[in-house]
């Protein structure tokens, strides 16, 4: 039985100052080709569908057309929530989707039940089980000790009542322990919400969602598939692809990775104003229109830089300095003209700056809410 396994598709979703909307159009449109030539079983979307709980009706529109194509494919698509979206609304209409083979898990309360596959070596048991927090899983069962999120997708999962004579695949969005991180993962402080791989074992295969960079963790059945796009600098030497799990007997499970090619590249670039500005310095395809950001070596700022240079490369992300002066303070200097900082971070500079104290836990996450609340995305 064959799936493709994707994830974290953040529809909607702006880099810096930048709509990703006709970038992430035209990868649906790469992955459906793939998915047309694959003729799987069924398509896994591993959560975070839209990059924040209240979507844009741009995102809104991408995956109504991308699920309706997907039908008109004659394809089962099997859909969780992930940290960035809001499980009731992803889940509104789930019901009446689920006659034209749209599944998707509803808000988590404590009962998850298999969807039911078959092929020629028997059953498969496929879970879907949204982004967990231990609250949600002390509320659905407050006679169990839930203190992490280990304990929180281990009393979840123990709940399923795998069985582990049959195959069983999990697509689940967590954090799990060992995983490389980029800088576009929110994750919280100290580690707090890993969960530990061992928690998994039931499972022929976990398709997770949540890390950007595509990769196994504890095991080469548990694996991310990534984001079809590169969604922040620190992604930028990554390699998306599309996953293709192939489940034979109990087992045997193959894995397969099909390369996506981006309507637009994330790219760093580095040298002095003189050679940047060269023609013949970056010849990616479409290199006036790639996202870049560029790191300059010269010793003196150059004036209005960040104008002169969006005039050869339309989509700046980012502009720095790395010479002996930036160097002697230890940190490499943003150009002027470049955002660099999140609002929240800016607000508790200045918060520690006019009160001589630190935000606490409480006000930092009052007020990473209202600016969410006011802005309807992630800060």
């Amino acid at each position: 039985m064959k799936f493709i396994h994707l994830s974290d598709l953040h529809l909607g979703k702006r880099m810096n100052e930048y709509s990703l909307v006709e970038d992430q159009a035209y990868i649906l449109n790469e992955i459906l080709k793939i998915i047309q030539e694959q003729a799987p079983d069924g398509v896994l979307i591993a959560g975070d569908v839209y990059d924040k709980p209240v979507p844009t009706v741009e995102a809104v529109n991408l995956l109504d057309d991308f699920l309706r194509r997907l039908v008109a494919l004659g394809q089962k698509v099997y859909i969780i929530a992930g940290n960035h979206d809001s499980a009731e609304r992803l889940a509104f209409g789930g019901r009446l989707m689920d006659a034209s083979g749209i599944h998707i898990a509803p808000a988590y309360r404590g009962q998850v039940e298999p969807h039911l596959l078959r092929d020629e070596f028997g059953e498969v048991r496929l879970y879907l089980l949204p982004f967990l927090k231990p609250t949600h899983v002390r509320a659905a069962f407050p006679e169990k000790t839930v203190e992490s999120y280990t304990d929180g997708v281990r009393v979840a999962i123990e709940a399923m009542g795998v069985d582990p004579t049959v195959r069983n695949l999990l697509v689940t969005h967590q954090f799990v322990t060992g995983a490389t991180l980029s800088d576009s993962e929110e994750l919280a402080v100290g580690g707090s919400d890993n969960v530990d791989a061992e928690v998994f074992a039931p499972f022929d295969y976990v398709a997770l969602g949540h890390i950007h960079g595509p990769q196994r963790v504890g095991a080469e059945h548990i694996r991310y598939s990534g984001t079809p796009l590169k969604y922040s600098i620190s992604e930028a030497r990554h390699h998306k692809s599309v996953t293709v799990v192939t489940l034979g007997p109990k087992g045997e499970v193959t894995l397969e990775q099909i390369p996506l090619t981006p309507l637009r590249e994330v790219v760093e670039l580095r040298g002095s104003y003189e050679e940047i500005t060269a023609r013949n310095f970056y010849e990616g395809t479409h290199w006036q229109e790639d996202y870049v950001s560029i790191t300059l070596t010269d010793e003196e700022e150059i004036p209005d830089a960040i104008g002169k240079l969006r005039s050869i490369y339309h989509y700046i992300l980012k502009l720095s300095y790395d010479n002996r002066r930036t160097r002697e303070t230890g940190e490499l200097q943003g150009a002027d003209g470049v955002e660099e900082k999140s609002p929240l971070t800016l607000f508790a500079e200045l918060y520690a700056q006019q009160n001589n104290q630190e935000l606490t836990g409480e006000q930092e996450e009052f007020l990473r809410h209202t600016m969410e609340e006011i802005w309807g995305k992630s800060v």
